[in-house]
């Protein structure tokens, strides 16, 4: 007890002088309303700071206490702020903004890859419905109102809300009598007699007769009017046919229209009062009245411009339009008084006139006051039916207007061909800067050169070089006379030239022109690029001509030589493209490539002599050339002279000595069934190319046809020994292990090849059609995932990942492949067979265009095999043979299912388009 005692012993005791209650946690002295006077002060700043020592706590540190050099007033107060430390904190804060801008630069870059990033594995809902917005453009009216109304979906029955009232009495009975009939008379009418109505009753008045009456009497009016009715007296001046014409034709103007129609005639009522002499604000008045439906209001207005605006041609011709015919005439002849030099008042009144015996008297008068107008001289003499009458109004023509070109080659094309050439003379000495004439004098003598059949050659080319010369010299005389038309004036007129049929005018303005503007360095490329340009326009001639300059000015340039020939072999006769490689192989006798071009037209022209006689000219020109060797040997194979072939193949691989000779020998053995002298030939060009890949791939299907699994897979790895990095290697030693039945060593075989190969779409493919063989679906499915995140833009993975989908969420694996691997042909093919599933035709036919668009989608066979067997389901038996012309103008070599058919042994010397059948038929 006595402890306790000493522990509540402090409440008795008085309190320090400078206690506060609670000053630990914070509190301090207040003032309440009972104390009387100050409150006490509270403790100073030295007894709080020896009270917090005693408790152990540390002092509170004063966040103001670093400031600005401007309010600093802890270590530094004391010192003053000169100017070396402001033009140090200049420095810090360049450094720092320097330094923020090159992170901005970095962090804005980092933050639009993460956003993009961002957006492209997780797309807005926007974009994922875009292609179902653009399908909405092609929604057809009717389509869009067939749309049913939303209606209740939630197939919950709507409580209803009934709600019934009493019916009065007074209803009741008044709808009780209101089909009654009164059957006797009350009592005034009996005071009556029974012949007087009360004016205050009309019960009796049955207004359903009344109805029909009526009905009957519009009827009848009706009949009459639409000439049905059989009574006399039924004939009306009421037209029924126009009748309902006549009430489409009445505008129906709404408040709107109306109050605007009073505010723009006030408008222009000021306008023409403030500003009588001002000719537009006539005509708009005058249009505004038309719009409104007041003609007689327009005509006023506009006969009142006449008579203030006189010399406005505009404002009659306004008024011509608001009369009929008759008053018209009479409107423009007051005109002519007025504006006598207005070539379009002429005209307005020649068209008045229906016969042309008016327009001609009209025309001829408008002459006699307007005689160097070239409008109305083309008017007059195109209203001549008669050659000679033109002839003469276009030679008054020339001599009244001796500046007009358009009429001195009017008259030139009128006269023979003889005089057109002294018109075309003088009009080259009135007209020196023009180049028309020098044009048409070109085209002039090419005509009078082409138009003789009987004229020999050397005759006929003699007036073709004059045309050049005319052209040359032409351009010449226009420079002169400082005339000075650019390139691409001068292209466009070789152009017009060959539009109207003057080919060689065409060339020879090439001639003269296609090097002006050039620098010597870029002149083969920008002749090039005009080529190009001009047969994408369809001017064949042109580009021809440009082609054939560029040749003249670099004859050793191989690539030129060969645009000129897929020029004519594109748009060309076969004369001119064997002229051209004729020429060709002339002056570049080293270009391989164009001794095979000129070879292979002359063997598809069905001249073989002609193209062995080719392909020997090539042998002395190039002894060593395995390309002309095998080109031979195709040529000689084809033709059915295999002895000829075989002793060629001899001599290749004894002159040239080259792997492809080896191993195109041992090819053409084994398609004629000689296994062994083909097994033969491999093993001894292995000796001498160990390292050439497809000796041992021919060593591997030898062995594999006999049987022979043992040997075959020892072939294969030998090559995969030798030739690690062949990946068709590796798949036909996976496929041959699983011909053989043992799936598990093709898995290690394509995972092996991985590791050598890796990220190879095709390796990854084998993997998964082993596995989809082999009846793992899932693994399949994990092994294409797998496939897909170390190739993720492999079109061939892709393509395989859409079809592995459920048919509902192909479409949307299809956008994402898309977006992935930036338009493969293999997803663009894909797609357009997800668009054939759907039966979406046309969608269909343009992404199979689509996916032989370029030169190298267009070397895939597969693909042109789809679109044939889409074609050959859907379309008509035109778009079928448009296909396979197409598919045989590319000649593809590439595709799974193409190379296994095109080199089969049985196939060999079948065309392109048969191949192409029979890859249409083998594609499922």
């Amino acid at each position: 007890m006595a402890s306790n005692k000493n522990k509540l012993a402090f409440l008795s005791m008085p309190a320090p002088a400078s206690y506060v209650a609670g000053l630990g946690r914070g509190a301090s002295g207040f003032t309440t309303r009972s104390d009387i006077g100050p409150a006490r002060e509270g403790p100073s700043a030295e007894v709080i700071a020896e009270a917090q020592a005693k408790r152990g706590e540390e002092p509170e540190i004063d966040p103001e206490q670093f400031q600005d050099p401007d309010n600093e007033y802890g270590l530094f107060a004391g010192t003053t702020y000169e100017q070396d430390d402001e033009e140090a904190d200049k420095i810090y804060d360049d450094v720092d903004q320097k330094m923020d801008s090159r992170r901005r630069a970095r962090r804005e870059a980092r933050e639009n890859a993460e956003l993009a990033k961002h957006r492209a594995e997780r797309p807005k809902i926007q974009q994922q419905f875009a292609d179902l917005k653009r399908g909405l453009s092609v929604v057809t009216d009717q389509e869009w109102e067939s749309i049913p109304e939303v209606g209740n979906l939630t197939r919950k029955k709507r409580r209803k809300d009934e709600r019934t009232f009493v019916v009065p009495d007074s209803i009741i009975v008044g709808d009780r009598s209101k089909t009654e009939y009164e059957n006797s008379l009350d009592t005034r009418q009996q005071q009556a007699n029974g012949f007087e109505t009360p004016a205050d009753t009309g019960t009796m008045t049955n207004f359903v007769e009344i109805g029909q009456a009526r009905d009957k009497i519009l009827s009848l009016k009706l009949d009459q009017i639409s000439g049905t009715a059989t009574t006399s007296g039924s004939a009306t001046s009421v037209d029924p046919k126009g009748y309902l014409t006549s009430l489409n034709s009445v505008v129906l103007k709404t408040e709107a229209e109306i109050g605007d129609i009073k505010r723009a005639r006030m408008l222009f009522d000021s306008l023409v009062k403030s500003n009588p002499k001002h000719a537009p604000g006539w005509i708009a008045a005058a249009c505004l009245e038309e719009h409104a439906g007041r003609m007689v209001a327009a005509r006023k207005l506009i006969k009142a411009g006449c008579e203030q605006c006189p010399k406005s041609d505009d404002v009659w011709l306004e008024a011509a339009r608001l009369h009929n015919n008759d008053d018209a005439k009479v409107i423009l002849a007051n005109a002519v008084q007025h504006v006598g030099q207005s070539v379009k008042i002429w005209l307005a009144a020649a068209d008045l006139e229906q016969d042309v015996k008016s327009k001609k008297r009209v025309l001829r008068k408008a002459l006699e006051n307007i005689p160097n107008s070239v409008k109305l001289w083309k008017e007059t003499v195109n209203l001549e039916e008669s050659a000679t009458d033109a002839r003469i109004l276009l030679s008054r023509a020339v001599e009244v207007i001796p500046l007009s070109v358009e009429l001195w080659l009017a008259l030139a094309r009128l006269e023979t061909p003889e005089r057109a050439k002294a018109v075309l003379n003088k009009a080259r000495k009135s007209v020196p800067t023009s180049h028309e004439i020098w044009i048409a004098a070109g085209r002039l003598l090419e005509q009078g050169a082409m138009g003789d059949p009987d004229k020999s050659t050397e005759s006929r080319d003699k007036e073709l070089e004059l045309v050049d010369r005319t052209i040359e010299f032409g351009v010449r005389a226009l420079r002169q006379h400082q005339v000075l038309l650019t390139r691409e004036q001068w292209l466009k007129e070789a152009e017009r030239c060959e539009s109207d049929g003057s080919p060689r005018t065409c060339e020879a303005i090439i001639k003269a022109t296609v090097s002006m503007e050039v620098e010597e360095e870029d002149r083969l490329d920008t002749w090039v690029g005009d080529a190009e340009s001009a047969e994408a326009r369809g001017m064949v001639g042109t580009a021809r001509a440009v082609l054939a300059y560029a040749l003249k000015v670099f004859p050793d340039q191989r690539n030129l030589w060969r645009k000129a020939a897929d020029l004519e072999k594109a748009h060309g006769t076969k004369e001119s493209l064997d002229g051209v490689l004729s020429q060709a192989v002339h002056y570049c006798p080293q270009a391989e490539v164009l001794w095979l071009m000129s070879a292979k037209e002359k063997w598809l022209a069905g001249d073989v002599p002609a193209a062995r006689e080719v392909l020997e000219k090539a042998f002395i020109a190039n002894p060593e050339s395995e390309q002309i060797w095998l080109a031979a040997v195709k040529l000689e194979a084809e033709n059915g002279e295999l002895g000829v072939a075989r002793e060629l193949l001899v001599r290749a691989r004894t002159v040239a000595d080259t792997e492809r000779i080896w191993m195109k020998s041992a090819v053409f053995e084994r398609q004629q069934g000689q296994y062994a002298a083909a097994l033969e030939t491999v093993s001894t060009a292995l000796s001498k190319f160990p390292k050439f890949s497809k000796l041992y791939m021919i060593q591997g299907q030898i062995r594999q046809m006999e049987k022979q699994y043992s040997s075959a897979r020892a072939s294969y790895a030998a090559g995969l020994k030798a030739c690690p990095k062949e990946i068709t290697l590796w798949v036909l030693a996976s496929k041959l292990e699983e011909l053989d039945g043992k799936s598990i060593k093709a898995r290690a075989l394509l995972e092996k090849g991985r590791l050598v190969n890796p990220a190879n779409e095709i390796l990854w493919a084998e993997s998964v059609g082993v596995e989809e063989r082999s009846g793992g679906a899932a693994q399949a499915k994990a092994m294409l995932a797998r496939g897909l995140q170390e190739c993720p833009t492999s079109g061939l993975l892709w393509s395989m990942s859409i079809w592995a989908e459920p048919r509902p969420t192909r479409k949307s694996r299809s956008v994402d492949a898309l977006k992935k691997s930036k338009d493969n042909p293999l997803i663009t093919c894909t797609v357009a067979r997800l668009f054939w599933t759907e039966r979406k035709i046309e969608k269909a036919r343009q992404w199979f265009s689509r996916s032989v668009a370029t030169e190298q989608d267009k070397d895939i066979g597969d693909h042109w095999g789809w679109w044939l067997k889409f074609e050959r389901q859907h379309g008509t038996p035109e778009y079928v043979e448009e296909v396979i012309r197409q598919g045989a103008a590319a000649e593809p070599h590439h595709g799974p299912v193409w190379q296994a058919i095109a080199k089969d042994d049985k196939n060999v010397g079948k065309s392109t388009k048969e191949l192409l059948a029979m890859v249409a038929d083998a594609l499922q």
